[in-house]
């Protein structure tokens, strides 16, 4: 049977899954890092060969300060949650481990707030 061209095979998808629980695991219940608060993993990105898996996160509040502290926490941790996968998860290759903010939840507000001001101003053009 053929797979699509460019889609991810089976058992890439189920590692980057076990990826994605494992950190988002380590994260919360392993990292004593202070800089560290409310961060909640998105997705991860993991290469063909699993050499590098860029771990997309989002964090409350999110603001640059916020933002900024927590991507340097992550990054001071990165050997050690990589040591970590490297015994929970069993694959040919541990892989790098890089952080990256996702912006999305920040795109998604403003367009909720966009929305919101649409449907008033149709609201008050109805009034009138």
């Amino acid at each position: 049977m053929r797979r699509k061209a460019g889609s991810a095979p089976g058992r890439a998808i189920r590692v980057t899954e076990q990826l994605h629980q494992e950190l988002a695991e380590i994260i919360r219940a392993e990292v004593k890092d202070p800089r560290l608060g409310m961060v909640t993993v998105t997705s991860v990105d993991l290469t063909a060969d699993y050499a590098y898996a860029t771990v997309w996160f989002s964090v409350l509040p999110d603001d640059p300060e916020t933002v900024e502290s927590t991507l340097e926490g992550l990054r001071a941790a990165a050997g050690y949650i990589r040591s970590l996968i490297g015994r929970r998860v069993r694959i040919h290759t541990t892989p790098e481990i890089r952080f990256a903010h996702d912006r999305s939840t920040e795109r998604g507000m403003a367009l909720s707030q966009l929305i919101d001001k649409a449907n008033a101003l149709r609201s008050s053009d109805q009034d009138q």
